[in-house]
């Protein structure tokens, strides 16, 4: 992997040639580091400078990504555990029943109950149990975002054609062209302010089609405090998972 050297910092970087590039594009992400792309026009010379041009704006992208939370060790599906919903967490209980001919799920009296049969082994309770887990924050969750529109629909004064929980590995949300809203299931951990933003955000782009001015102030108008729960997400965004 190449690398240069910033001051005292030694900057590793990923370098990608594309030809229909028309100028030097870089990018800083917590998972994948920092990544360049450039037209096979450009040379050794223009690339070091145009690297340490941009590593003041590469080291503070940094800074930012140390206050981000690690994502947590992979749930085990055991009795105790915490699972989040709307930013509380809500403990599991796991039992082995006899007569249960398959695994099924309940929330009751704040708590998770998992019901699986006598000789299910661990993995596969991990299994089933975060199948049934995932499915329960889908239909909840989707009940819930439906509620949330109604609020926010007429204050924004848009309504999408379709909104619809999914799975997104990258996003937390997306807007099709036909007017369909997609939000990650994931958001349904987090507290509602920020669910909230991350639905704001998306009805936004039916009106704004990018993140102009003209967007964020939208944005604003209707939650003044969105920065704020946009730098929730950006740092506590890794511990929302199953």
């Amino acid at each position: 992997m190449p690398d240069y050297q910033y001051g005292n910092t030694t900057i590793e970087y990923t370098l990608e040639y594309k030809p229909d590039a028309k100028d030097i594009i870089i990018s800083v992400d917590w998972i994948d580091g920092v990544k360049v792309i450039i037209p096979p026009s450009v040379d050794d010379i223009k690339l070091q400078e145009v690297l340490h041009k941009k590593s003041p704006w590469i080291m503070s992208k940094w800074y930012e990504f140390e206050e981000i939370d690690l994502p947590p060790n992979p749930k085990e599906y055991v009795s105790g555990e915490k699972f989040l919903y709307l930013g509380r967490a809500y403990r599991l209980k796991v039992q082995k029943e006899a007569t249960a001919a398959k695994s099924s799920l309940l929330f009751q009296k704040g708590r998770f109950i998992g019901t699986v049969p006598m000789n299910t082994t661990q993995g596969e309770v991990a299994e089933q149990l975060r199948s049934l887990l995932v499915n329960w924050y889908m239909l909840h969750g989707q009940a819930k975002l439906l509620e949330r529109l109604k609020i926010y629909g007429p204050k924004m004064g848009v309504s999408p054609s379709k909104l619809q929980l999914k799975d997104q590995k990258m996003r937390w949300g997306s807007c099709a062209a036909d007017q369909s809203i997609y939000i990650n299931w994931r958001i349904m951990m987090a507290p509602m302010k920020v669910i909230d933003y991350v639905l704001v955000h998306e009805m936004g782009h039916l009106k704004y089609p990018n993140h102009s001015s003209d967007f964020w102030q939208f944005v604003r108008s209707i939650l003044p405090d969105y920065d704020e729960r946009k730098d929730w997400l950006r740092i506590h965004g890794p511990i929302l998972t199953l």
